[in-house]
């Protein structure tokens, strides 16, 4: 046993030593000049600029922002991907390095800007034509979910984003990704309210911070800013309002957002109103709203592909979660009818030709 320590041992100084070398050689390399390559993720460059399929993707380090910059180069796109730490930029280059992120040299430049800071953002999206802004945000303690704060935080980001893209002559296009927690959690109490849930429907402000439901607000107020933005300053955009995004060990390379989604998870099972997407098939549906947006794409687009409303299903994403079924479906043992509006398909007609199903099943 101690021969296997002392291995252990060994194999951990020599992968700190490696990383602390590999720090070491990056800083230089940063001091020295920012758009020196650094191990297949390029910085800021002029040549990349001119390129006309260049684009940029906000926290593309994220579970979601990473699936969308895979799908981007598999269509021939160049890729800005926007990191605002260092932490974020090793990150990228570990995911290269393992597969993770598709190992293309001379597709993808890695920029840093702050979200707080406007001109930083105009530089980044410099020469981009158009910017996916994932509004993905983590914990930065790691463990309390999505507070207040950084609700307040995302709906600043968001301002500045839109207000960098209005501003950057180059960029022509916009897509948000906000949340279906924008769409879903109404005051019931009102009585002129649609039964059903579609593109066309907001969340409301009080009801939100009432349950203290900061994910959903968050995202709410973030959306609406965007919108309010793009249409003072003339930006074209166009925001997905996806369900609780799952795929490969989802809970645990995403878990802010998911652990946050959740909130009032009892709360919506019961409504009809808990969906879920595969990121795969969300990071696809981004790039279609895109490539559209030119021709008839345009709005709000609801995106799901699956109703959580058996017993069976809300366990199996308990199992993936890691936490107790009656968490998501209660002690509700009946089939739960869904609540929203499938006859208006607005993201699969859109998409029909490049995506199968999107906007959800009944």
């Amino acid at each position: 046993m101690g021969i296997v320590r002392t291995q252990e041992e060994e194999n951990e100084r020599m992968e700190f030593e490696d990383f602390r070398q590999t720090l070491v050689a990056f800083a230089a390399l940063e001091r020295r000049k920012q758009s020196e390559e650094f191990k297949g993720l390029s910085s800021h460059n002029a040549d990349v600029d001119l390129e006309e399929k260049l684009v940029c993707v906000t926290s593309g380090v994220s579970f979601l922002g990473l699936a969308i910059v895979n799908r981007l180069l598999l269509r021939g796109y160049s890729v800005r991907i926007l990191v605002d730490n260092q932490e974020d930029v090793q990150k990228l280059r570990e995911m290269e390095r393992s597969g993770e992120m598709m190992a293309c040299t001379n597709k993808i430049s890695v920029v840093m800007a702050k979200p707080t800071e406007i001109q930083g953002l105009m530089e980044a999206f410099d020469g981009c034509r158009g910017v996916f802004h994932t509004s993905a945000f983590a914990d930065p303690g790691g463990i309390s979910g999505y507070s207040k704060s950084m609700a307040e935080i995302e709906v600043k980001a968001s301002e500045n984003v839109m207000k960098a893209c209005a501003r950057t002559p180059s960029v022509r296009n916009c897509v948000l990704t906000s949340s279906l927690l924008a769409c879903i959690w109404r005051d019931s109490t009102q009585h002129d309210l649609p039964t059903l849930v579609n593109h066309d429907c907001w969340s409301d402000e009080s009801l939100c911070m009432d349950k203290k439901l900061w994910y959903a607000l968050g995202k709410l107020k973030a959306e609406k800013v965007a919108w309010k933005i793009a249409e003072e300053m003339g930006i074209k955009l166009t925001t997905i309002c996806p369900g609780l995004i799952t795929g490969p060990e989802f809970s645990l390379r995403n878990p802010t957002a998911t652990i946050a989604y959740l909130k009032g998870a009892q709360e919506m099972y019961a409504d009809g109103l808990l969906a879920i997407v595969d990121v795969s098939r969300l990071a696809e549906a981004h790039l279609s709203v895109f490539e559209e947006m030119n021709k008839t794409a345009f709005g709000r687009y609801i995106c799901f592909d699956q109703v959580i409303k058996r017993e069976e299903e809300a366990e199996k994403l308990a199992r993936e979660m890691g936490m107790p079924s009656n968490k998501i479906c209660g002690d509700s043992f009946d089939i739960i009818p869904t609540r929203f509006d499938v006859s208006n398909k607005k993201l699969t007609n859109l998409m029909s030709r490049k995506l199968r199903c999107c906007y959800g099943e009944s």
